[in-house]
């Protein structure tokens, strides 16, 4: 591996010496973002998809209410095509809403010529799509949890064989008129805003998806700035300026220990949005040639510096004197998210409550050395996590500590001969209590960083005898096994927003099957999340908190690897780039310098 890694970090180095070439551009030609995800989108369906990469495409496509300010720190909400913040009332119960006119839809055939206005019915009708079982949205218990009154009724009814009747009045959700939306919630939601920035609720017109049914996938009409232009599944992406978007100019205020964010928004103050003309998005899966694409100008934006070249684009954390001199600039920020592996727990080997099941998987979570795991594959990249909630939202605690984060090879033996996880064959390897074969079955990614995790697990387990195996897939395969429940083991990542209840969701019972992907279910924990769901931030709620990410950890149906620390580079010509976390929809915020990409090439 290190020769391998010499032999690139000198091509690497010879590139850069040469003087990597920005792409020509011929005078009055279309500004372009060039990007590139590392694995590939499902789709463009908001109530559909739950993965970050067709997410990140959607947000620049279609608008909920609200949004996250783009260089705001703390995190703080403002108006998006909503006119105003909500109005609160009833304790936290009724939330009205009144929406800005004169925000139009992208054209197309479905509606028949018609410029196509946004009005409140649209946002009814897009959330009871989360409810209709015929679109499986991964995202309805999310909004479920704030028990808008009416909306389980419909889809119980639906569920029980009758079509959904999307003209069915609710109480919960009503548009009172062309502009207004009042919802009325069963229990106080203090944080229910945060839901209505959310993508999944990016508001889509009825009569697009009547009109494509279940292509809708293949066929996203919002409200956003860009458009969908162009797409090779799983190979390009390209998104094209939406020439009906609304009057919106940039106006953001940036950190005041920021001074490349506060030029930047000096430079673009009142400039009218989006300021770029096309979006284009590959998919390259390896790091390598994602490395070398960016160096040789190829992309404007790295996301996040592949591990592998971490000590060659920001030794001690800080961007390589080669990079600088070339006008690139580095943007690092925490991922406020969790990178873990999950146990199914309706799997019948690695699954259940009893106390031996427990012990096996608390005895796998401590066999992992994340000490190597962080220095040799993350490359110093992440701290470990030392329960689910990460960095950066509110619930987080950094003086807790806890069994997540411990590396303990021999307790792990310990427990699985307390248990009766042993040899009983003499072939080397731990069989299970009742003397079947102990065999772990682990699904990944065939990526190079993925390669290097699992031999991190390979090593692990043989450590302490357990065996242990790799399924492999493309991660949009792999999700769907995993929704589907046929996965024993997987290791992905999480975020959420900037509330600690976007993470505890992932042991929420009525969540199993959509963020809850371990499928975890126990009535204390989901009796805490509950209580601690509709009290306002304070220290009763902290507690409840607490209390629940320890049953997580006691009962270990996740392993928290670590939490993430990305840094992304930018090209010169690329002006405003920053990174907001809990802001995907971020690209109508960014400008390219078609002068200094010129000077660039030349």
């Amino acid at each position: 591996m290190l020769r391998t890694l010499a032999v690139v970090v000198l091509s690497v180095v010879a590139m850069t010496a040469s003087g990597a070439q920005a792409p020509s551009v011929a005078p009055g030609a279309p500004k372009v973002l060039r990007y590139a995800f590392r694995i590939a989108e499902t789709g463009f369906d908001p109530a559909q998809i739950s993965d970050l990469y067709s997410r990140t495409i959607t947000a620049s496509i279609f608008e909920p209410l609200y949004q996250y300010e783009f260089l705001a720190r703390p995190v703080r909400l403002r108006p998006l095509t909503a006119a105003a913040m909500p109005e609160v009332g009833d304790d936290f119960k009724t939330w009205t809403i009144r929406i800005k006119p004169g925000t139009y839809f992208t054209d197309d055939a479905a509606f028949q010529g018609r410029r196509r206005e946004l009005v409140a019915a649209d946002y009814v009708y897009t959330i009871k799509r989360l409810y209709d079982p015929r679109w499986k949205s991964p995202h309805l218990s999310t909004i479920d949890e704030d028990q808008v009154i009416g909306l389980d009724a419909l889809r119980k009814d639906a569920l029980a064989g009758k079509p959904f009747d999307y003209d069915r009045e609710v109480e919960g959700l009503r548009a009172l008129d062309r502009y207004t939306l009042r919802f009325k919630l069963a229990a106080p939601s203090p944080r229910f805003a945060d839901h209505l920035a959310d993508n999944m609720i990016g508001a889509v017109a009825r009569e697009v998806v009547e009109a494509y049914g279940d292509a809708i996938m293949e066929h996203p009409v919002g409200t956003g700035p860009f458009k969908l232009g162009r797409w090779q599944r799983s190979s390009l992406i390209v998104l094209d300026r939406h020439p009906g978007f609304r009057d919106e100019v940039y106006d953001e205020d940036a950190p005041a220990d920021d001074p490349v964010a506060q030029a930047a928004a000096r430079r673009l103050k009142g400039r009218k949005l989006p300021m770029i003309d096309r979006v284009e998005v590959s998919i390259i899966e390896e790091n390598q040639p994602r490395w070398l694409a960016f160096l040789n100008g190829e992309m404007d934006i790295l996301e996040q510096v592949p591990e592998d070249f971490t000590y060659v684009a920001i030794p001690n954390n800080k961007l390589a004197p080669n990079l600088a001199k070339r006008g690139i600039y580095a943007v690092r920020y925490p991922r406020s998210d969790n990178s873990m592996s999950y146990f199914a727990m309706e799997n019948p080997v690695v699954g259940g409550y009893t106390p031996e099941k427990v012990a096996l998987r608390r005895a796998i979570a401590l066999a992992v050395d994340l000490e190597s795991e962080i220095r040799n594959v993350r490359r110093g990249q992440a701290i470990p996590g030392q329960s689910p909630i990460a960095p950066g939202v509110w619930g987080y605690d950094p003086a807790f500590r806890s069994e997540m984060s411990e590396f303990n090879p021999a307790k792990a033996k310990a427990l699985l001969d307390l248990y009766g996880y042993v040899d009983r064959d003499g072939d080397g390897w731990r069989d299970q209590p009742d003397g079947s074969p102990l065999v772990i079955e682990y699904a990944t990614q065939p990526d190079d960083f993925n390669r290097q995790l699992i031999t991190e697990w390979k090593r692990n387990m043989d450590a302490i005898g357990v065996r242990i195996v790799f399924r492999t897939a493309k991660w949009p395969e792999n999700l769907k096994a995993s929704r589907a429940g046929k996965l024993m083991m997987w290791g992905v990542a999480w975020g959420g927003g900037p509330d600690g209840s976007d993470y505890l969701v992932l042991g929420h019972g009525a969540s199993k099957g959509q963020s809850n992907h371990a499928r975890f279910q126990l009535a204390e924990f989901d009796r805490l999340y509950d209580l601690q769901k509709h009290l306002p931030n304070g220290a009763e709620r902290f507690a409840l908190m607490t209390k629940a990410k320890e049953l997580m950890i006691a009962y270990m149906p996740y392993k928290v690897h670590a939490h993430r620390i990305w840094t992304d580079l930018a090209q010169p010509w690329v002006i405003g780039y920053h990174r907001n976390v809990f802001l995907r929809g971020s690209w109508k915020f960014i400008d390219v310098d078609q002068a200094q990409l010129v000077a660039h090439a030349k």
